[in-house]
């Protein structure tokens, strides 16, 4: 049995399938990923200048590896997303923010430092043109927008390096990747921690490990099913299998 048929029958058995994503899954919709062959970090290592968006990240869109991972919530499958992505893409997609734990922040939102509230940057009129970024480390200006339920210092949701990791995400992510039976990485190398420390989770509570990478992981070697290739194809050839058997609405 081909691999991508192996890995539709354990969509079909799982019971609880949790999904991991990196940079790799939105490569498609134009934007670089961090440490692959051509990544940021991967260039800047050699001295080179990384490939950057040539439109501002507001006018990016979701691929078709995002809108694959609504359709496997939609057909109830899905049962929780991870992501270490800031670009905001999985909500722009369709994925309700009840069934995703976003690592690393995201770029369209703010959060306050006292009660730690949320907000997307229109609902509390933030520009960045006008009020800066927000990263915590920078100091605040007088103008910018403050939390409307306390009245605290609103900064980015982004985590930057050296800053503290999101304590609800951090929690939510670990319960559901120790309930996952299936968990699929999509689009990461698996090298930056405490992040990739879930997938290593799920495994080590029960679950079939399945990773998706153009590149090498580090944890290839805990993997159940490897699968070498671009996220949108590889995610729409296992859905549109998955799709077929099941005789689903595409």
């Amino acid at each position: 049995m081909e691999i991508l048929d192996q890995i539709v029958e354990i969509i079909k058995k799982s019971k609880y399938l949790v999904i991991f994503t990196g940079a790799g899954i939105s490569t498609e919709s134009g934007l670089p990923d961090y440490r692959g062959p051509e990544g940021v970090w991967t260039l800047r290592a050699k001295g080179l200048k990384p490939k950057m968006p040539d439109k501002p990240y507001s006018a990016i869109n979701p691929n078709v590896g995002h809108y694959v991972l609504v359709r496997l919530y939609k057909h109830g499958f899905l049962k929780y997303l991870i992501s270490q992505n800031v670009d905001n893409l999985h909500i722009k997609s369709g994925i309700p923010e009840k069934i995703i734990a976003e690592l690393h922040g995201n770029s369209n939102k703010m959060k306050c430092l006292i009660c730690d509230k949320g907000f997307t940057k229109n609902e509390i009129g933030w520009n960045d043109a006008i009020h800066g970024r927000g990263y915590r480390t920078q100091k605040p200006l007088e103008n910018q927008p403050k939390c409307s339920s306390c009245s605290g210092r609103l900064i980015s949701s982004v985590v930057n390096f050296n800053d503290p990791m999101p304590e609800k995400e951090m929690a939510e992510a670990e319960i559901n990747s120790k309930r996952a039976d299936v968990m699929i990485v999509i689009g990461s190398t698996l090298s930056v921690f405490p992040a990739a420390n879930f997938p290593i989770i799920a495994k080590n509570n029960g679950a079939t490990l399945i990773i998706i990478n153009l590149g090498p992981t580090e944890l290839d070697h805990l993997a159940d099913f490897r699968v070498s290739g671009k996220s949108g194809e590889v995610l729409s050839n296992i859905l549109k299998r998955l799709e077929q058997q099941l005789d689903l609405e595409s």
